[in-house]
């Protein structure tokens, strides 16, 4: 017999009479359902005699009896909603007003509004205390992410990615810094589908992130990824759209022609060479298709996406293909959840470039003669019927700087990666009793990578031979992770204990098997066609870690007023094999207090949390250090000795850190504001010194040093809505100052026994050597502290010195002058949504104040005549100098090399401001499509308006992600991008 159906109708509002918009409505027992349309209003079918639920995200839910017409149906605030949970380290959820340390959250919304090939992209501005650092390569390249500044002087300060609790081997290539560095790439986190993202959770401080062990002084991202939904099925198809152009470029002219070879310092010219017209316009497309569907007892989740971009670059393409399969299954009385999941992802990218002289097409194209015709240029080959193939057009030669036709390098020295990775991943929790569960995790991801770079005949002889070359390398990556985690939840009284406690085992490995020669026949790319009695250079290399592991934590809460919480970790890493300590065990402890819950606060003041914190996490040295081995020479195919001496009184590198931080939200929680001061230091940092050449060793390590950072995170946030109007905003503030407060001086030389002098330590050039500013570190002052050794001559009255001819001149100086350092005083980011009947407007501005950034791109131009500079003061008759002038090719070629210019004239201020993101979008009525389908359009930007920067480049862009120095540094970096496009999402 069939159920009696009836009609019913309503309008749900807040207390003030106002439409709720988005509010979910189901009935009870089944999947039925509806979403109020922008009107508040709901009009459903449902069985006679149902119970309708109905629930909006921070209000009570209400159970109805079914009527014909409910009229106004009023829903109150849920004062519980200030007690929000979120997912903290190892999955572990708690309560937002226990945590002691500061844990920003971010809906999986906030990296899908404007979507980016690199989820991670999208957080820029949106979290305080992250900086945020885009690849210069393009989409999909890896991203700079550093919690509360650079804390080690020799490694990678970038955060810990986990995946569901399970840390990731977040892999990759990043770039390289200088001249020739390495060409940029993806890494293992820009893999993951943006749609597949529930939550965020970004823990800046290692207080947060303690339980992760030695990866955790740098902060971690943790991804929390969706689910299945409990009695409701959907299916939700969207795609994005974006179109890119090369947006902030160094400002060139093109009314001087040539005057010899590469140089323009020629007449003016009626001949107009623009270098932008080389680049396309980028395309970025990501199509998603998900299924969610579930009940009380078991829920899956289903999804694939498509991601296609093609570069502003001639012949640069990066490709990706998700897809996600997971369920969560019910069983035995409840008392078992399995939890199962599959992803499986296919990548492929071409030709990314990020900086440099090598396979890059900029040089040559920025330095083309401005008086000559590049539409010959544009038939970058011609066939040469001496040697039977197509060769490369460029009649300039490299000019020293590995100068090449740009269409060539694009289309004719293929760099190409391929990746194929599947990760596996099983929980299986046990309740044991209401009080105690355990729950034991295991999660496989491996990826294997094959790279190839292929240099047709013709290519410059620095690369390969006059037939080619050929480089082919394999690569896989392991990573196998299992944990054990007990849970303790009991009540006594007044008092609550929540503890957890557990072991874990993390294993990875990495082999690599490489092999690169110059070829025999021209351009066929084989192996076997390697001419390998020369020049061939194999290159195998691997490693594996194992970390072992037990940790505990425990939570003592009071009248959940006040919180105590205590965790320890040891760890038995396998870097320490040979090293007379095994292992090693830091401790956190933290105190919450919710004010607002303990005493009678201004009716003004919703909420007050205080909390602080202190930690100790420790991170292993480099490998191999305590038991080196022979060293393997791929140029001369030989074993060498190692020239490091062993050492096996070896400390791990140690963080200790504490914060203090404030939560309050104010007149009925629209305003909300959370501060965190912290404070850490850096211990037992890895040396390596000089010792006599008769020990049979270059160097020795020695294990010193102390790097603080300190720092203010400031999070401000208001929301509110007025007759169907609203508005959500967050601001934040990020300040950290960093300092070395000690090298290795006062520490001995373990060889010799002498006391080390070391009050400063040369880290590297930003560019090239006694011409760009160089990184030197002090006691007393940061990590990127940047000084210069050259300036123009100057006579005993200050001013410059111009000889007879009207000739200046550099000095150098051997003691280097110091000019400022690359760090920002503090970042800001601004993000407000503005809704009206089913309207979203998303704003998202970010500004980073202070630093300096170094052009080694516009001393170049400047040298060579094509910059806008040369050109205007060719213009005004000469470079205006003391009381007169000085001809500008003259001024120009003497501060500009055809390397980089002199440090001190181009270094700029690193500050800027921008309107980051800008999306609108609409949500059709759902009475339109007769309430089976919600559709949202919209339009999407990024980077829209540099609203203010002064430097002639994007200081954001990062050529390399994971170097501790080489930042806001332009070296013929890629142009940053500016995006604009559209999306279309169907929910059914």
């Amino acid at each position: 017999m069939l159920q009696q159906s009836v009609t019913t109708k309503g309008t749900v509002v807040d207390a003030k009479g106002e439409p709720l918009i988005g509010v979910s409505i189901l009935e009870k027992g089944t999947t039925n359902g509806t979403i109020t349309d922008f009107d508040g209003n709901f009009t459903l079918q449902t069985a006679k005699g149902a119970t309708l639920e109905i629930s909006y995200i921070g209000y009570k839910t209400l159970s109805l009896p079914v009527k014909a017409d409910f009229g106004k149906i009023t829903m109150t605030e849920d004062t519980e909603v200030l007690d929000e949970v979120v997912v903290t380290a190892l999955g572990i959820k708690r309560s937002q007003k226990a945590l002691s340390y500061n844990v920003q959250e971010v809906k999986g919304d906030a990296v899908t509004a404007v979507k980016d090939a690199n989820f991670m992209n999208s957080l820029a501005g949106k979290v305080a205390g992250v900086q945020i650092s885009s690849g210069a390569t393009g989409a999909g390249g890896a991203t700079r992410v550093v919690m509360r500044g650079m804390k080690s002087l020799t490694k990678d300060n970038n955060a810990l990615y986990v995946i569901d609790g399970v840390p990731m081997f977040n892999t990759g290539s990043s770039g390289g810094e200088g001249q020739f560095g390495e060409m940029g790439g993806s890494d293992a986190v820009a893999d993951l589908n943006p749609d597949d993202i529930a939550s965020i959770s970004m823990m800046t401080g290692p207080s947060a992130a303690a339980l992760y062990g030695s990866a955790a002084a740098n902060g971690v991202v943790l991804v929390t990824t969706k689910k299945g939904q409990t009695e409701r099925t959907s299916v939700t198809v969207s795609n994005s759209t974006t179109f890119s152009k090369a947006y902030i470029m160094p400002e060139m002219q093109n009314r001087y022609g040539t005057s010899t070879g590469l140089f323009s310092w020629g007449g003016l010219t009626d001949r107009r060479y623009d270098p932008s017209d080389f680049f396309n316009t980028g395309t970025n497309i990501i199509n998603s298709i998900a299924l969610s569907t579930g009940n009380a007892k078991n829920q899956t989740y289903l999804s694939a996406s498509t991601t296609n971009s093609d570069g502003i670059l001639p012949n640069n393409s990066y490709n990706r293909y998700n897809f996600t399969a997971r369920n969560t299954t019910n069983f035995l009385n409840d008392k078992l959840t399995l939890d199962l999941g599959a992803q499986y992802i296919v990548q492929n990218n071409t030709n990314m470039v990020s900086q440099g002289q090598y396979y890059n097409p900029l040089p040559a194209l920025y330095l083309f003669p401005r008086g000559d015709n590049f539409d010959e240029i544009r038939l970058y080959e011609r066939y040469n019927t001496n040697y039977g193939y197509m060769e490369q057009y460029w009649p300039y030669g490299d000019g020293g700087m590995s100068l090449q036709n740009p269409y060539w390098i694009q289309n004719r020295i293929r760099r190409t990666s391929e990746k194929k990775r599947y990760m596996l991943n099983a929980s299986l929790k046990w309740k044991v009793t209401d009080w105690f569960n355990i729950t034991g995790r295991v999660n496989l991801d491996n990826s294997d990578y094959r790279n190839r770079e292929e240099k047709s005949a013709s290519t410059l002889t620095t690369f390969c031979g006059v037939s080619g070359g050929l480089k082919d390398a394999m690569r896989q990556e392991r990573s196998l992770y299992a944990d054990v985690l007990g849970t303790i939840d009991k009540t006594f009284g007044d008092f609550r204990l929540n503890a957890n406690f557990g072991g874990s085992i993390y294993h990875t490995s990495m082999n690599e098997l490489s092999i690169a020669g110059d070829l025999i026949i021209p351009n066929f790319f084989q192996m076997n066609n390697i001419n390998f009695s020369s020049n061939y250079k194999p290159e195998p290399s691997g490693y594996t870690d194992e970390i072992q592991s037990i940790f505990a934590s425990a939570e003592l809460s009071w009248k959940n007023q006040l919180y105590l919480t205590l965790t320890g970790r040891n760890d038995w890493d396998s870097k320490l094999a040979f090293s007379n300590q095994s292992s090693f065990f830091y401790p956190s402890v933290g105190l919450s207090a919710v004010l607002s819950e303990m005493m009678s606060l201004p009716e003004w003041l919703t909420y007050a949390k205080v909390r602080g914190s202190y930690t100790v996490v420790a991170s292993s040295f480099d490998r191999f250090l305590t038991n080196p081995g022979y060293e393997y020479n791929g140029q001369t195919h030989n074993w060498e000795n190692p020239t490091v001496f062993p050492m096996d009184n070896m400390k791990p590198e140690k963080t200790k850190s504490w914060e203090v931080g404030l939560n309050l939200k104010f007149w009925e929680n629209r305003f909300s504001l959370d501060a965190t001061y912290y404070r850490s230091n850096t211990l037992n940092q890895t040396f390596k010194v000089d010792i006599p050449s008769s020990s049979g060793y270059n160097k020795a390590i020695v294990q010193a040093g102390n790097v603080q950072n300190q720092g203010l995170e400031l999070a401000l946030g208001f929301h509110d809505e007025w007759a169907g109007f609203g508005w959500s905003s967050n601001a934040t503030f990020t300040l950290n100052r960093n300092k070395v407060k000690r090298l290795a001086s006062g520490s001995i030389n373990p060889v010799t026994g002498e006391e080390i002098q070391m009050d400063e330590m040369y880290v590297g050039w930003l560019g090239k050597e006694n011409v760009a500013p160089r990184v030197i570190l002090t006691e007393g002052g940061s990590m990127t502290d940047i000084y210069v050794y050259n300036q123009l001559t100057r006579d005993n009255n200050g001013n410059i010195e111009v000889d007879q001819n009207g000739n200046i001149s550099m000095t150098t100086s051997s003691t280097p002058t110091k000019v400022g350092d690359l760090d920002a005083d503090f970042n800001l980011g601004w993000t407000n949504h503005f809704t009206y009947k089913g309207i979203d407007l998303g704003v998202v501005l970010t500004a980073r104040v202070g630093g300096l950034a170094y052009s080694a791109t516009q001393g170049i131009l400047d040298y060579y005549g094509v910059s806008e500079s040369s050109a205007i003061a060719r213009d005004n008759g000469g470079v205006p100098v003391n009381n007169g002038t000085v001809e500008a090719q003259k001024y120009y070629q003497t501060i500009g090399t055809g390397e980089g210019g002199y440090g001190r004239y181009y270094l700029y201020s690193a500050t800027n401001v921008r309107l980051q993101e800008l999306s609108l979008n609409y949500t059709l009525p759902k009475k339109w499509f007769k309430n089976v389908a919600n559709v949202t359009l919209g339009v999407v930007g990024r980077n829209l308006w540099m609203i203010y920067c002064k430097a002639p480049f994007d200081p954001e862009l990062s050529a390399s992600t994971s170097s501790n120095y080489y930042m806001n540094v332009d070296y013929f970096m890629q142009p940053s991008l500016r995006n604009v496009g559209f999306n279309v999402k169907v929910q059914f």
